[in-house]
Formats: structure tokens, C-alpha cells, sequence
């Protein structure tokens, strides 16, 4: 696979694109790319958070446990998630609604992106043109075409770029990946990824008006600008494809994620994914119920596989995950299976992991631990080392595309055959342009750029 393109939507799609006014997306920006920052040893590293009701906070408590690291600014489009904020951090950080104006802060060396889906991947490539080092929660995108443009972006200004797919710096979840590289299973055929987690209804919403002090139309950005519901808003837009991905991208892209790690595989060659919204009669459009099977050729005509499994509600458990303390009442984590054992896998706040080794399934190896992965990404943007990032955005990337891949078929209602060197399906034309985004469109200027 190659990332080497101009990275065209026309050549992604083979077909005239109906957004190609990039230029448009930096309508309004100052910014330039400045030059590389060299950090001394007491240099302080200058954040600003983006988006801080939910995972941002999270973002937060974690960078104020990072040495020599201040908080330069917070951004939020809702005036009193921004105003809490400010006053749980330490300092007199820049508050702002628009990211553009802490872009266009020369001071600020980096920008966390904790936002809805539908603005990862913009705002990442914005920060990039911008001069910034980028942590970007997972997804790193909203649809395969703009993580292609990211990884672009990232490459071409010479940025830090880290995924928050926080598995990957945690001890324990790297000493369960070396034990399945190393063979202690046998050969890994298989990977099953869990995220059963017990999720109400989110009943029905009626359109109302923006309430006081939320910049709706910023909030919508690349997104259609449809009428407000609070199922539209806060939390539950993970539930409505213009501006989330599901289950699949929510909680489940940290164990695809986890998955493709251990099975040491890229980007699948067959897709398949059935499923649908059962149970609740609600505003949810993405489902709750999704089996998804993913096939990897392999050199010398060999196959790996990856299924996985979204669930909502009541549900049985798995290779024990669902008796982890962190999970309570969900399954979520991720089993190899081998030809001489299995392993099974927490999940990126609870990584621990037990097995099971021969036709008895003796206890295996055992470990748990915690993950820091917000000083991970510290430590490279300090001495500008990209090959050391646990979770870089080309790991990012590919992960992300499985999703996209998975959602694509469940939408489409069929089976998918990619091409992982070109990135695109084959011989699906309407499967292409779900992927590179057009089904939904982009609002000017909040428009992924065909050259970044």
C-alpha cells in the first residue's frame, strides 16, 4: 500500500469529485507552517485541547500529569463545557471556540483533538499546515478518504502525529502482542474483537432551538447542518453517520486496532459486515447489532482473519473479559486464537490479558498494567523522534479503514473486495465515494483539501 500520491480525490474515486474546492478549507486561516521548534531541557511543551466535555477532560487530567507541560488552550464550541474547563486548569490558558484562532497561536507547539468524529481529521490536517505536533482521538477519521489525507499531511509538514488508540502504550497489552508474535500460541490464524457493551435506547428527540452559548453551525463543520436535536448533540452523535461512526468507531476501533496489531496484518482484501439496529425504536441511524469479517492474503497464497462483534445490551462473556473489573457488566477486548492456544485481551483502560496454552488450555502467561500514552506522544514531540510514537497516524490510519470498510458493507448491503495498494474497492464505484465521503458531502470551508 502506498501513500505516496498527490492524494487526489479524483484519483481516489476515478471519477469527477463534487467537493474539490480545497483551497476552501483554509478560508479564514493566517496560519503558516513556522519553523521546527528545538526544545531545550527545560522547555515547557504548550498544548491546546480541542473539544472538553467528555474524552477532553480526560485529555486534560492526563497532560497535567506530564512534567514541564502547560495547558496554552482549550477550545469548545459549547460556552459552558469551555467555561467548567477553565476553571479546572491551572494558568490562564487561551480560551477560544474557534480552533483556528489557537492555530494561529505561534506559541502553541501542539494540539489535542478530543472533538466528534467529523472533525478529527480536519482539524488534524489544519494543525499539521499549521506548524503543530497532533494528538487526535480515535477515529483519526471520519471515512477512509480524509485518514489517507491525514497520513499525507503529517508526512508533508513533518509533523508528531499520535492516534488515541492508548492500547498500544500499555505494558501489558505490549507483552501479550509479543508473546502472539513470538509464537507461544503456535500460529495465529484468527483474531475476535469484542465490544459488547450494554447500551440503553436513546429514546426520540425533538428539534428545538441551539441552546444559549453553543455555536451550532462551528459544532456541524465539515457536516451537513441539520436541525438541532440533543440526539444530534452531546455524546449520542455517535449514533448519527453525518457526524459519527457507530460502535464499530466508538469503542470498537481500539480493538480492531488491538487486533490487526497482533495478527501483523495491514489493510484486509474482503470485507463483510450484516447487522442492524434491533430492539429499540429510537433516532439511533448506526447499529447496534454488527458481525464483521475481515480476510488478509498473506505471502505465499496464506489467509489471516479478523472478525468482529458489536452488541448492545444484554450479553455473555468471552475468554473471561467480561469479569474484568473495568468492564462490569461489557465484554469488550480481543482473542487470538492459535494452533497451540488463545489469548484474550482488555481493553485500553483495563489492559490486562490471561491465557490459555495446549488441548488441556493450561494457564498461560498473565499481566496487567496501566498505559500512558499522552507522555508517550510528549516525549516524541520533544526530541522529534516519529518512529518512537506507540500508535503513529499511518497505525492509526489502516485501523480506521477497517472501520470505514465494515460500515461501507453494512450500508451498502454487500460484500467488499479491497485493494490495499490503491486503497480503494474494486469494481464498486458507489462503495468509493461512501468511503472518500461524498455520500454526506462537506460544508465550505470546513473542507478536507484534496492537497494538503
Amino acid at each position: 500500500m502506498s501513500f505516496e500520491s498527490d492524494g487526489t480525490r479524483r484519483d481516489f474515486l476515478k471519477t469527477a469529485a463534487t467537493v474539490t474546492a480545497g483551497a476552501n478549507a483554509l478560508a479564514g486561516l493566517t496560519f503558516l507552517t513556522r519553523p521546527e521548534r528545538v526544545f531545550g531541557a527545560n522547555d515547557r511543551v504548550r498544548v491546546g485541547v480541542c473539544g472538553l466535555r467528555g474524552r477532553g477532560k480526560d485529555h486534560l487530567d492526563a497532560y497535567a500529569r506530564v512534567p514541564n507541560l502547560e495547558i496554552a488552550g482549550l477550545c469548545d464550541v459549547d460556552e459552558s463545557v469551555l467555561n467548567k474547563r477553565r476553571g479546572q486548569v491551572s494558568g490562564s490558558p487561551q480560551s477560544v471556540a474557534d480552533v483556528r484562532r489557537l492555530l494561529d497561536d505561534r506559541s502553541i507547539d501542539a494540539i489535542s483533538i478530543a472533538t466528534p468524529n467529523h472533525w478529527h481529521a480536519l482539524m488534524a490536517i489544519w494543525a499539521c499546515q499549521a506548524g503543530k505536533d497532533v494528538y487526535v482521538e480515535k477515529p483519526c477519521s471520519h471515512n477512509l478518504w480524509e485518514g489517507r489525507q491525514l497520513v499525507l499531511a503529517a508526512k508533508k509538514y513533518g509533523r508528531i502525529v499520535q492516534h488515541g488508540t492508548q492500547a498500544r502504550s500499555a505494558p501489558a497489552l505490549i507483552e501479550a502482542i509479543n508473546h502472539v508474535h513470538k509464537g507461544t500460541f503456535g500460529e495465529i490464524y484468527l483474531a475476535r474483537g469484542l465490544c459488547f457493551k450494554r447500551r440503553d435506547t436513546i429514546g426520540r428527540t425533538a428539534i428545538e432551538p441551539v441552546p444559549a452559548g453553543v455555536d451550532y453551525d462551528l459544532w456541524s463543520g465539515p457536516a451537513p447542518l441539520k436541525p438541532f436535536t440533543r440526539n444530534r448533540f452531546h455524546y449520542n452523535w455517535h449514533w448519527i453517520w453525518d457526524t459519527g461512526n457507530g460502535d464499530l468507531g466508538n469503542q470498537g476501533i481500539h480493538q480492531i486496532d488491538d487486533a490487526r496489531w497482533g495478527l501483523g496484518v495491514a489493510l484486509p482484501t474482503r470485507v463483510s459486515a450484516i447487522g442492524g439496529h434491533f430492539m429499540f425504536d429510537d433516532d439511533q441511524e448506526t447499529p447496534n447489532t454488527l458481525n464483521c469479517a475481515f480476510e488478509f492474503d498473506q505471502p505465499g497464497g496464506r489467509r489471516k482473519m479478523l472478525e468482529f462483534e458489536v452488541r448492545h445490551w444484554i450479553t455473555n462473556d468471552e475468554a473471561g473479559l467480561g469479569r474484568r473489573p473495568f468492564n462490569r457488566r461489557n465484554t469488550i477486548g480481543t482473542i487470538f486464537y492459535g494452533s497451540n492456544g488463545y489469548l484474550g485481551a482488555g481493553t485500553e483502560d483495563d489492559p490486562g490479558y490471561q491465557s490459555w496454552i495446549g488441548p488441556d488450555q493450561t494457564a498461560g502467561p498473565h499481566g496487567s498494567s496501566g498505559s500512558d500514552h499522552f507522555a508517550n506522544f510528549i516525549t516524541c514531540v520533544r526530541n522529534r523522534k516519529a518512529e518512537e510514537l506507540h500508535a503513529p497516524i499511518e497505525e492509526g490510519h489502516i485501523s480506521c479503514a477497517l472501520v470505514h470498510l465494515a460500515n461501507a458493507s453494512y450500508r451498502l448491503g454487500r460484500s467488499l473486495r479491497f485493494d490495499p495498494e490503491s486503497q480503494r474497492v474494486v469494481d464498486d464505484e458507489e462503495a468509493n465515494r461512501l468511503l472518500a465521503g461524498q455520500a454526506r458531502g462537506y460544508r465550505a470551508p470546513f473542507v478536507v483539501p484534496d492537497q494538503v
